[in-house]
C-alpha cells in the first residue's frame, strides 16, 4: 500500500500560534498588546538586529523573529532619547514578524509603545540569549517542517517505529492491541501525521482529536491510556520501518529469504518495508514484532539472510572440495 504524495510546506506561520505553542517552552510573556499576533514569521530562524539599530539596513533579513539581546539594548541605551526613537522607529517600520526581548531585560515602555502602534507585539523571555536562539530555531524549523497524513497505525515496538498500513479490514488496529499486550506503545491509529525534520528524520504523531484512542471494530473507541497505563502511549516517534499487511491470498510474491530490504520513499527518504501476511489464525503482531526486531538486529550490522547465504556458499565450496 503507497502512502500518498500529499505533502504540505508551511510558507509562513502566525506570530500568536508560534506564541501559543512555544510559551511555556521559550518562556515568553507578551508586553503591551497582541496587535501583532496576526503578523506572519516567514523564516524558520530568528535575527538579531544590531545593525538594523545602528542604521545599515541592506541584507536586513526582516521576515525573521528579532531577538534583542545585550548588544541591542546596550546599543540603544547609548542614544540620544530622541534618536532612540527615531531609530527603534525606523526598525518597526520594516514587516518584521515580532521582537523578542532576552534574558528578562525590559524594553523600556516607550520603546514598547512604538512597537504595538505599528502593529508588532513586543514579548519577553528569562532565556539566555544563545539559549533562546538555537531554542527558538529548533521550534521553528519543527513548524516550517513538511507534512503528510497518512491511514495507518504508528506504534513504538522495542524502540523501533513502526507504521502498520494496509487495506481496510486488515487487521491494522487488533495488530497494534497485540503489541500493546506485549509492552508496545501507541503513537497513533487510524490517521498518522508525519513531519519531515532537516531532511533526515520523519517524526509521527497522532491529530489531537484522537490521541491516546484506537478504534476496534465491535468494541468501538477505546482509551489506551486508561486501559493498559500511561506507559502505552507516546506523543512522538521516530519512523524507522513500515509493515504492510497483505492477504495471505496476494502474499505467493513476497520475500521468503529476505536478502534484499524492501524500502518506500516516504518524502524523499527510503524506508525500510517488510509485507506481512494476514490470515485466521496467525499471529500477526508476533510477527510486526519480529519484523521490528529484525530491523534492530540489521541497524547493528547483523542480517540473518546473509548469513544464511554464506553458510550456503561455505557448503557448496565444501562439497566440492570433497
Amino acid at each position: 500500500m503507497s502512502l500518498p504524495p500529499k505533502v504540505k510546506r508551511p510558507s509562513s506561520i502566525t506570530v500568536g500560534d508560534f506564541f501559543s505553542q512555544n510559551e511555556k517552552a521559550l518562556k515568553l510573556r507578551l508586553v503591551g498588546t497582541d496587535v501583532g499576533y496576526t503578523r506572519k514569521i516567514w523564516e524558520p530562524s530568528v535575527n538579531r538586529p544590531g545593525l538594523a539599530l545602528s542604521g545599515f539596513f541592506t541584507y536586513f533579513a526582516y521576515k525573521r523573529i528579532q531577538v534583542i539581546g545585550n548588544s541591542e539594548l546596550s546599543c540603544l541605551e547609548g542614544l540620544e532619547p530622541n534618536q532612540r526613537a527615531a531609530r527603534f522607529s525606523q526598525l518597526c517600520s520594516w514587516e518584521i514578524p515580532t521582537l523578542v526581548v532576552a534574558r528578562g531585560h525590559r524594553l523600556p515602555d516607550d520603546l514598547v509603545q512604538i512597537a504595538n502602534e505599528a502593529g508588532i507585539s513586543v514579548f519577553h523571555t528569562s532565556m539566555v540569549t544563545m539559549k533562546f536562539l538555537n531554542a527558538a530555531t529548533i521550534k521553528l524549523e519543527t513548524a516550517f517542517a513538511p507534512t503528510m497524513l497518512v491511514h495507518g497505525c504508528l506504534v513504538d515496538v522495542q524502540g523501533i517505529g513502526v507504521l502498520i498500513q494496509g487495506s481496510s479490514g486488515s487487521g491494522k488496529s487488533e495488530s497494534v492491541i497485540g503489541l500493546l499486550q506485549r509492552g508496545a506503545s501507541l503513537v497513533a491509529d487510524d490517521a498518522v501525521r508525519l513531519r519531515l525534520i532537516e531532511d533526515r528524520e520523519i517524526i509521527g504523531t497522532a491529530p489531537e482529536m484522537t490521541r491516546d484512542m484506537i478504534e476496534i471494530r465491535g468494541l468501538g473507541i477505546l482509551n489506551v491510556a486508561a486501559l493498559f497505563g500511561v506507559g502505552s502511549v507516546r506523543l512522538s516517534k521516530r519512523l524507522d520501518l513500515l509493515v504492510n499487511l497483505v492477504h495471505v491470498k496476494e502474499s505467493e510474491d513476497l520475500e521468503r529469504v529476505g536478502t534484499h530490504q524492501l524500502t518506500e520513499n516516504v518524502m524523499g527518504l527510503a524506508i525500510p518495508k517488510v509485507e506481512i501476511p494476514v490470515a485466521p489464525g496467525r499471529d500477526v503482531a508476533g510477527l510486526i514484532e519480529l519484523g521490528a526486531l529484525n530491523y534492530k538486529l540489521r541497524a547493528f550490522g547483523y542480517n540473518s539472510a546473509v548469513e544464511f547465504d554464506q553458510r550456503l556458499l561455505k557448503k557448496m565450496a565444501d562439497d566440492q572440495l570433497g
